[in-house]
């Protein structure tokens, strides 16, 4: 056993040596997370019957995770713009639990505007900025439509996680991604570290990879590939950066890799984590991040520096689980 499992394994045992708590019922009192689900215009019978089942499955697990769930576009009689409008004006700006945007359908780029077409006037990308410019909780966008590539740059920024069908504005063609995500958000089968929850980054990969199958099992041109941007540097990564779920690949610069963050947030918890108070899920969040940063250090720094400061995270980490009386998640 080296030295990183010896901190790796103090952690666990002191978080493993905390209170066991019954997590089968929805925690009192706690913030809850937001989903909101928009259908946008199908333009055809068959797209809209998948839209629809794939805002359906989304608005399932987050009613099943006890989330404030809001759905639109169901009922074509709706004004689906103002209605998104409204209700995102109705979400608190600030707080713990992340809000989860989920948009199904069709996109389009007018010049360099990226586009979701909804029955009545489009939401666009500059616009969807403007809207979220001040929420400073965390926020998700699962941007499941075609030409979505041209909504990751104005979109990003820090506490965000940002996901697009496609790459650029230009993949225009219907995309499947809504309905492979849909499939992976709560599967089990997408849970990549058995840890007992599935995180966005583990239903992202899952979903990207059935995507390009897809493509290559029906001997066609992918025209849709998938990004992920939760390091607020615009540019997002592409699946195939990814074994597991870590980074393999990096940049010509020495921007951080995206996936962290994703990898920390999860539709529908375990018992494990939904039994955390948000209060310590943030602080659990922020040291496992300084974790992973550091790791990214440790070429640079003197060995027993680098073990000092991760004997200090791993502990300082063992403590939140102990103080919280839950157990400590597989991580």
């Amino acid at each position: 056993m080296n030295r990183l499992d010896s901190f790796l394994g103090l952690a666990a045992a002191l978080a493993l040596g905390s209170s066991r708590v019954d997590a089968s019922e929805e925690p009192a009192a706690q913030p809850k997370a937001s989903l909101i689900v928009v259908v946008g215009a199908a333009g055809e019978e068959s797209y809209g019957t998948v839209f629809k089942a794939s805002g359906a499955a989304f608005v399932q697990a987050g009613e099943t995770a006890h989330a404030n769930v809001h759905a639109l576009g169901s009922d074509e009689s709706t004004d689906v713009h103002e209605g998104f409008k409204s209700l995102l004006a109705a979400e608190s700006p600030t707080g713990p639990e992340p809000l989860w945007l989920v948009l199904i359908g069709h996109g389009t780029v007018d010049g360099k505007e990226g586009k979701f077409n909804l029955r009545g006037a489009d939401l666009t990308a500059s616009e969807l900025a403007a809207m979220l410019k001040p929420m400073e909780r965390p926020v998700v966008v699962i941007a499941a439509f075609s030409s979505s590539g041209a909504f990751l740059a104005p979109l990003s920024a820090p506490g965000r996680v940002i996901v697009t069908a496609t790459r650029t504005g230009g993949e225009s063609n219907y995309s499947h991604f809504a309905e492979k995500i849909a499939q992976t958000i709560t599967n089990p089968a997408a849970d990549l570290d058995h840890d007992g929850q599935t995180s966005l980054l583990e239903a992202w990969l899952s979903a990207a990879r059935q995507v390009a199958e897809f493509y290559e099992s029906d001997g066609r041109l992918a025209t849709e590939h998938s990004l992920l941007d939760d390091n607020g540097d615009t540019l997002g990564t592409p699946a195939d950066w990814f074994s597991g779920t870590r980074v393999v690949k990096k940049a010509n610069d020495a921007r951080l890799p995206d996936g962290r963050r994703a990898h920390q947030l999860h539709l529908l918890p375990s018992p494990g984590d939904a039994a955390l108070s948000s209060e310590t899920r943030a602080q659990r969040d922020k040291l496992e991040l300084e974790i992973a940063a550091l790791r990214d250090k440790k070429e640079s720094l003197p060995e027993d520096e680098y073990y000092a400061q991760l004997e200090g995270l791993c502990v300082r980490l063992a403590q939140i689980y102990h103080g919280s009386k839950a157990e400590a998640p597989k991580r």
